[in-house]
């Protein structure tokens, strides 16, 4: 129903927001990832949001990236995974973060969100991961990449699959990869896609 929120900050407190547009106030749930984002109050702000609809509530979740946005609704497309778990999620970790711990199967990593043990974390990695199993198209060459062979290391694999669950396709993925040294750690491959495909 709401994309998004382009207006004031006018009210902020732990884990919640209020952007006023057109003279409303709209109450906002947000992660400390988001919070952290936010500028003082009375400045403008645009938030990204998701709107959670209940027997009993109405609520609006805000988020400062698409990529903290499509984190969220794949967190919360886990069973057992619910609205205010997956933010408690995207405020211990950044989307990348979640989407690499994913990737690699670091179900550890996720077992420090409070809330989630370690059956709910490998849960999360188990359900997730295997939705972003395939092949994906070098734009520049047209290349089919089978992306569990995209390198020796897998580790350009690991951050095509990452970026994916942030919401860029595959084959952008794999195109911005083709540019760096796959034998790069994952994280770094991860961070220098997101620049290349953002500017």
């Amino acid at each position: 129903m709401y994309y998004s929120l382009h207006g004031t900050l006018a009210h902020i407190e732990h884990g919640m927001a209020v952007i006023e547009c057109g003279g409303v106030g709209y109450k906002c749930f947000v992660s400390m990832t988001t919070q952290k984002s936010l500028p003082q109050t009375g400045n403008p702000v645009k938030l990204f949001t998701y709107l959670s609809v209940r027997e009993d509530a109405l609520d609006l979740f805000g988020f400062s990236s698409n990529s903290e946005l499509n984190c969220y609704k794949l967190l919360i497309s886990v069973s057992g995974i619910g609205a205010k778990t997956a933010l408690a999620v995207l405020s211990e970790y950044t989307a990348e973060k979640v989407a690499l711990c994913i990737a690699t199967g670091d179900s550890k990593a996720l077992t420090k969100v409070s809330g989630i043990g370690m059956k709910g974390a490998q849960r999360i990695v188990l359900e997730l991961k295997d939705k972003f199993k395939g092949m994906a198209i070098d734009e520049g060459t047209g290349e089919v990449l089978d992306m569990g062979v995209v390198s020796a290391s897998g580790n350009a694999a690991e951050a095509i699959t990452a970026l994916s669950m942030l919401g860029y396709s595959q084959s952008e993925a794999a195109f911005a990869i083709s540019k760096l040294d796959s034998s790069l750690p994952v994280e770094i491959l991860i961070r220098d896609c997101l620049k290349s495909i953002t500017n």
